[in-house]
């Protein structure tokens, strides 16, 4: 595996799509990702001095920065901003992070890169959006689930609202809303030539995501207090249960079809179980099955309900989950130069996605990218001199 461009060549669907990814934390790296995954040419824009980011970690285990190459510019100094907007000229896609507004008074917004490439698709990932009256004051994941609605229904009944770690608003409402706008906007403008902004907020995407939460409270089918629905671990039948060895199991036996088979793997006969219909039993039934799961440990349950429709499987950890005999038949995850990765999904019969590259470290490749896309080497070399580029990789 090396880093060379000619590796790229037709792997994915997305091959020929070029992609100017400026550094960024949530969901533009991401967004990068998925889009390098399935075979665009991802080019990330990193400082020339190294970014303070919220949470550090060697190159080689960022893991969100595979399938990318990295060139350091100075986009505050003029000539980095030519530089930048000559790259552009030659793009299909900007990706950035910034606040409203920064991008803009840096003088790399979308008004310069349209004038640069009329048809440039530019995404802007922000939380709370490009207006509003929040919009120009700090956040993370956390604040923007919480404004949605969407933490509040997540957590036990009588506790507290659980972050579901930061996969719902930077990954699901943000990157990839970001993802499907910003292709969206790639295949509108190859009809009209024409470019657009895509301005995709995390408040925005997380709301879409709540579409059958919103429909379940428009008819009087959702129930204000957290845990107390059956999606979010209130009904004894969609929840987990702590086996005798401390392990957990995740049971979802929402039909009745499951739910029975579940209980008569268990042993139970029907008539020995309070009616799961009558919510006023879910306590008492919930308790029962509880006492009937500390019987055995977690995998000795899963041999029991393993091949039927029961919907019960054991809760794994991420090592556990790739050594699982359906992962690891599937191949959900590889090792990249001896680091587990998630595989690229989704897949394709025909142009399958891959993981080409291993994540970039910051300026790795300047002089390669900047080579490819048109620079000279007298004009690299000065940069390089002059400080609007850098190469901090040895064998960048």
């Amino acid at each position: 595996m090396t880093g060379k461009a000619s590796d790229r060549d037709g792997f994915g669907p997305l091959r020929g799509l070029k992609v100017i990814e400026i550094a960024a934390m949530g969901p533009v790296p991401f967004c990068g990702m998925v889009l390098g995954d399935l075979g665009a040419e991802v080019i990330r824009i990193d400082r020339v001095a190294p970014a303070e980011m919220g949470v550090g970690k060697p190159p080689e285990y960022e893991l969100r920065a595979r399938n990318k190459r990295s060139v350091a510019i100075d986009l505050k100094s003029p000539a980095g901003r030519v530089a930048f907007t000559r790259m552009v000229a030659q793009a299909d896609v900007v990706l950035e992070g910034f606040r409203p507004g920064v991008a803009e008074r840096m003088g790399i917004g979308p008004a310069e890169c349209m004038a640069a490439n009329p048809a440039i698709v530019y995404g802007k990932a922000t939380g709370w959006g490009l207006d509003g009256p929040l919009a120009m004051t700090a956040g993370h994941d956390i604040n923007y689930i919480a404004l949605t609605g969407a933490l509040d229904m997540i957590g036990p009944a009588g506790g507290a609202p659980v972050p579901p770690l930061n996969l719902v608003g930077d990954y699901g409402g943000g990157a990839l809303f970001l993802t499907v706008g910003v292709l969206a906007a790639v295949l509108e403008a190859r009809v009209s030539g024409k470019g657009q902004v895509v301005d995709s907020a995390m408040v925005d995407g997380v709301g879409a995501l709540l579409a059958v939460f919103y429909g379940f409270n428009a008819a009087g089918q959702l129930n204000p207090q957290r845990g107390g629905n059956i999606l979010d671990g209130g009904a004894p039948y969609y929840t987990t249960y702590q086996t005798s060895d401390g392990k957990y199991l995740a049971i979802g036996a929402i039909e009745a079809r499951f739910y029975h088979e579940m209980t008569r793997l268990m042993g139970f006969k029907a008539e020995e179980l309070p009616d799961r219909d009558d919510r006023g039993n879910w306590a008492s039934l919930r308790a029962v099955l509880s006492r009937r799961f500390l019987d055995h440990t977690r995998d000795e349950w899963s041999a029991i309900f393993e091949g039927s429709d029961a919907c019960v499987s054991p809760v794994l950890s991420l090592i556990e989950a790739a050594e699982h005999p359906h992962n690891h038949t599937r191949g959900t995850s590889q090792e990249v130069d001896g680091i587990r990765h998630p595989s690229p999904a989704p897949r394709f019969s025909r142009t399958p996605a891959a993981i080409a590259l291993p994540p970039a470290a910051d300026g790795q490749h300047s002089r390669a990218v900047l080579a490819d896309w048109g620079f000279s080497e007298e004009e690299i070399t000065q940069g390089l001199k002059t400080g609007y580029f850098a190469a901090r990789a040895t064998h960048a």
